[in-house]
C-alpha cells in the first residue's frame, strides 16, 4: 500500500504525514492542469448549525477524489473509506479518524431523557405541593360567620333591683302560681332525717275562701289578691299537723299590709284532710303566722294533733316543722321566681 511522500516543508497535522488540517496535498500528475486549491472553511460560528448545513459544507470541500486525501463528507468520527493514490495505482485503505469540520457547537442526535426527567420532577413537585395545600386546608379551622352559622343564646334578662328581684312585683313576675309549683308532686319527703307527708291541697276560687277574719280578708282584697293556694301536712309521727297558704298579691308593699293584719283572729283557714291525722286540723289550740316574700303572702297554721296547747318543747317542735316544710316547698319555688321571674318546673 502506498503512502504519500512526506513534504519537506510540511506542517504536519495528519497522522499519515499529509497536509495539516484544512489544506489539501500537492497533486501528482504534473501534466494536467493544477487543481484549484481548496480552502478549508474557518471555525464554525458561534451558535448551533443544523445537520443540513454541515453536509453542504462537506460537499463543497470534496472537489477531487484523485488527489491526496479526499475526505468523505461524513468521515468526521469514522465510517467510509479514503481513496489513496500513489503513481498510477490506487488502493483503498481504512479512513483515518479525522475531526476536520467538527465544531463544539454541532448539533447531533440528542437524548430527551433530561427533558422528561425535568418535566417529571416538576409534576411530582406540583402534586406534592397540592397535597400539602389540601392537608392544611382540611386542618384549618372554619371561620365563624362565613361557612358556619353563628349560634348565640339569648341573653338572660337582668334581675331587677330589690331584695326579691323579679318577685318584688307582679309586673316583673306575672306568671300564675300553681299547686304543683309551690308544693311539688312528692307527698312524702325528709328534711334532716325528719319525715313529712302532704295529705291534701286546694286552689281556692276566691282569696277570701282561704282566710279567716274580716280584717285579713279586707287586706287581701286591697292588695289585689288573684290566687290563694293551700296544702296540709303531717309529721312522720303524726303528732304535728298544719296548713300552709300562699296569696298572690299585686306588690311587695301591699303584701306587707296583709302581713300586719294577721293576729289571733285573722289567719289562714286550716285545710282538713281525709286521713286519720290531718282531719283534726282547726280543732283546739294552734299557732298562726303571716310572712311576706316579695308580692306574695305566706300564711301558716300548725298545731298538735290532739289540739292541746303546746309546751315549750312542743312549740319548738312546731316551729321546726313549719321551717322544714316551707323551705322544702314554698320558699324553694319563690326563690326561683326571684331570680328568673318564671315558675319552677
Amino acid at each position: 500500500m502506498g503512502f504519500p511522500e512526506q513534504r519537506e516543508n510540511g506542517m504536519g497535522g495528519s497522522p499519515f504525514g499529509g497536509a495539516p488540517y484544512g489544506m489539501a496535498p500537492a497533486p501528482r500528475n504534473a501534466g494536467g492542469p493544477p487543481p484549484q486549491q481548496q480552502e478549508q472553511p474557518g471555525p464554525a460560528p458561534e451558535g448551533r448549525k443544523s445537520r443540513r448545513a454541515r453536509k453542504q459544507r462537506a460537499a463543497e470541500l470534496d472537489t477531487d477524489t484523485d488527489t491526496g486525501f479526499g475526505i468523505e463528507p461524513d468521515a468526521g468520527f469514522g465510517g467510509g473509506t479514503d481513496t489513496i493514490a500513489s503513481g498510477d495505482r490506487e488502493a483503498s485503505a481504512p479512513a483515518p479518524q479525522s475531526r476536520i469540520g467538527w465544531s463544539p457547537y454541532d448539533e447531533g442526535p440528542r437524548s430527551r431523557a433530561p427533558l422528561w426527567f425535568a418535566i417529571g420532577g416538576v409534576a411530582v413537585l406540583g402534586l406534592f405541593g397540592g397535597g400539602l395545600a389540601m392537608m392544611f386546608n382540611a386542618d384549618a379551622p372554619t371561620p365563624q360567620g362565613t361557612t358556619a352559622v353563628r349560634q348565640t343564646a339569648a341573653p338572660m334578662p337582668s334581675v331587677p333591683p330589690g331584695k326579691y328581684g323579679f318577685a318584688e312585683d307582679r309586673k316583673t313576675d306575672p306568671e300564675p302560681i300553681t299547686v304543683k309549683e309551690l308544693f311539688g308532686t312528692k307527698k312524702k319527703f325528709s328534711v334532716s332525717d325528719r319525715g313529712y307527708e302532704m295529705t291534701v291541697t286546694s286552689k281556692d276560687k276566691k282569696c277570701t275562701d282561704g282566710a279567716l277574719g274580716d280584717k285579713l280578708q279586707k287586706a287581701l282584697k286591697d292588695a289585689k289578691c288573684t290566687q290563694f293556694v293551700r296544702a296540709s301536712f303531717r309529721d312522720k309521727d303524726g303528732k304535728v299537723i298544719g296548713t300552709v297558704g300562699v296569696a298572690n298579691l299585686q306588690s311587695s308593699k301591699l303584701a306587707g299590709k296583709v302581713a300586719k293584719s294577721g293576729n289571733t283572729e285573722n289567719y289562714v283557714k286550716p285545710l282538713a284532710g281525709k286521713d286519720s291525722v290531718t282531719k283534726f286540723l282547726g280543732s283546739g289550740s294552734g299557732g298562726a303566722k303571716i310572712s311576706t316574700y316579695g308580692h306574695y303572702a305566706v300564711l301558716v297554721w300548725f298545731q298538735n294533733k290532739d289540739g292541746t296547747k303546746p309546751d315549750s318543747k312542743g312549740s319548738k317542735r312546731i316551729s321546726e316543722a313549719i321551717d322544714d316544710i316551707t323551705k322544702a316547698t314554698v320558699f324553694k319555688a319563690l326563690d326561683n321566681r326571684t331570680l328568673t321571674g318564671s315558675p319552677l318546673t
